[in-house]
């Protein structure tokens, strides 16, 4: 058995600053507000990151 809570809201998309990792065979991505270095390295492969901006859901805080 569903239950239906009805439409739901979509949700809003903004520009968000990221630390991509530069392994091209790697997709590792972080936002930069979660990263606690100023340099960070990829967790996934522990390659260089270097800043990007996405567009990414907005975050509720």
């Amino acid at each position: 058995m569903s239950f239906s809570r009805g439409p739901k809201q979509p949700i809003p998309e903004v520009e968000t600053n990221v630390w991509s990792c530069t392994n091209d065979s790697c997709a590792g991505w972080m936002r930069e507000s979660f990263s606690f270095n100023e340099d960070p390295e990829c967790p996934l492969c522990q390659s260089s990151m270097a800043k990007e901006v996405r567009v990414l859901p907005e975050l509720e805080e």
